[in-house]
């Protein structure tokens, strides 16, 4: 049996604000030239079409043509999947890429995932990763955390996944909305292992 491809990632958008983070990591990692399977709910869907420019088609294939062109990717570079779509490689340890990121999170999702619930394609593919011992990062965007969201964040962060909130610093001076979103990003790609040079280094001087 062959081994996992380390180059493809898999990347989940949910329906919490912050639809930018999701898309601008889906960039960069078509832009560092790795494959991509995506997972969109349909919050998600809605929430890309009312913070961005954005309009995603109904169905995955129509989905994974658009991003594909939207991303400006190579034929095959970029795969949706659909939350059902149970004989994608994703929901199996033989063949789901052992890196995955939840960009935005929901604390629905969150909580589904660190109770091990696999009611769609997306908290079975997470299951799988944590099974696996891959790598999973969660990006939650919400304020202020209840109890409940801190106990599921710390459960999870217990068995190895990475939270990292969606709290961009200001010590850069950004100018501009994107260059939050970048830092957010570059954290991101800091984590999976993917080069990056989205922003300027804490203590490292411009040249």
């Amino acid at each position: 049996m062959s081994k996992p491809d380390e180059q493809t990632i898999s990347v989940a958008m949910t329906g919490a604000s912050g639809a930018q983070y999701g898309l601008r990591l889906l960039e960069c990692l078509v832009a560092a030239e790795r494959k991509v399977y995506v997972m969109l709910t349909k919050a998600a869907q809605i929430v890309i079409g009312s913070e961005t420019d954005c309009r995603l088609p109904g169905r995955p294939a129509e989905m994974t043509r658009f991003l594909t062109g939207y991303l400006r990717a190579k034929d095959g570079q970029v795969r949706v999947y659909g939350e059902e779509e149970w004989t994608s490689p994703l929901a199996s340890g033989s063949g789901a890429p052992r890196t995955m990121v939840v960009c935005p999170c929901t604390m629905a999702t969150l909580s589904s995932i660190a109770n091990g619930a696999s009611d769609n394609l997306l908290e079975r593919a997470a299951d799988v990763v944590i099974k696996e011992h891959g790598k999973l990062v969660l990006v939650p965007r919400e304020t202020p955390f209840s109890v409940i969201h801190l106990e599921n964040m710390l459960k999870l962060a217990r068995i190895g996944a990475v939270i990292l909130p969606a709290n961009p610093g200001f010590y850069h001076r950004p100018a501009q909305v994107e260059e939050l979103v970048d830092f957010i990003v570059s954290r991101i790609l800091d984590q999976i292992g993917v080069p990056n040079e989205l922003m300027q280094r804490w203590g490292v001087a411009n040249d």
